[in-house]
């Protein structure tokens, strides 16, 4: 099977030879990408660039920054919405290729580039994305069909602050019960932007849970018993 990118390329590959196009990028990530880019930039915009392009540059360079400047870039999706999320001081030194966005637990992925600055709700937004896979999954695997469905309810209440803080490690374990369990990829897909939050904004989930803790103090929150996880990741 070869995509449209795939195609469209071919025909400029042909006149200017292989060598020409093999010269875009580094080592094992040659070539040039279409970069989708959307989100908190100035001018959201797809693009052909060359592979293994600093992404703060790819986002100065093409969308004319990010809206409110570099300083206010609280995190992005480099590769779509399946891949996790990045932390802005990532953003800053990482390269738009393969193996540098596996280095970092990303990855490249469709190369759409989704950038949220600080007025971004990272939590939501992560849930958004699992109500997506959710509405996606066929149903024929059990940890997509069941897990998918456990992580935007636990997704929810931590959105809110109504949850327990350990119900942020069983949301972590369970994404690891569905990653690799399941025949196709969604469910790979479903959990990495889960783990992407868990591993960047712990903090931010933690001070949701607080916060509505301290303006409902009549509610009881439910207590589960603190585990460690039964492997490791």
């Amino acid at each position: 099977m070869t995509n449209v990118e795939t195609v469209a390329v071919i025909p400029t590959i042909m006149r200017r030879g292989a060598s020409w196009f093999a010269g875009f990028g580094r080592d094992k990530n040659q070539g040039t990408k279409l970069f989708c880019i959307s989100g908190h930039v100035n001018n959201p915009i797809t693009v052909e660039e060359e592979m293994s392009i600093p992404l703060r540059e790819l986002i100065e360079k093409h969308c004319g920054g990010v809206i409110g400047g570099w300083d206010n870039l609280k995190a992005i999706i480099p590769g779509g919405s399946s891949v996790p999320m990045i932390t802005k001081k990532t953003c800053g030194e990482v390269l738009m290729d393969f193996d540098a966005l596996k280095d970092v637990k990303s990855g490249l992925g469709t190369a759409a580039v989704i950038v949220m600055n600080n007025q971004t709700d990272v939590i939501d937004a992560i849930l958004r994305l699992a109500k997506f896979y959710k509405h996606e999954s066929c149903g024929q695997c059990t940890p997509c069909r069941e897990g998918t469905g456990w992580m935007v309810d636990m997704l929810t209440r931590i959105q809110k602050g109504n949850a327990d803080f350990a119900e942020i490690d069983m949301l972590e374990e369970l994404s690891f019960q569905i990653e690799g369990h399941t025949i196709c990829a969604l469910g790979d897909a479903a959990a990495w932007p889960v783990q992407g939050l868990i591993r960047h904004f712990r903090g931010e989930m933690e001070d949701r849970i607080d916060s509505f803790k301290a303006e409902h103090p009549e509610i009881n929150q439910r207590k589960f018993v603190s585990y460690a996880p039964s492997s490791q990741h």
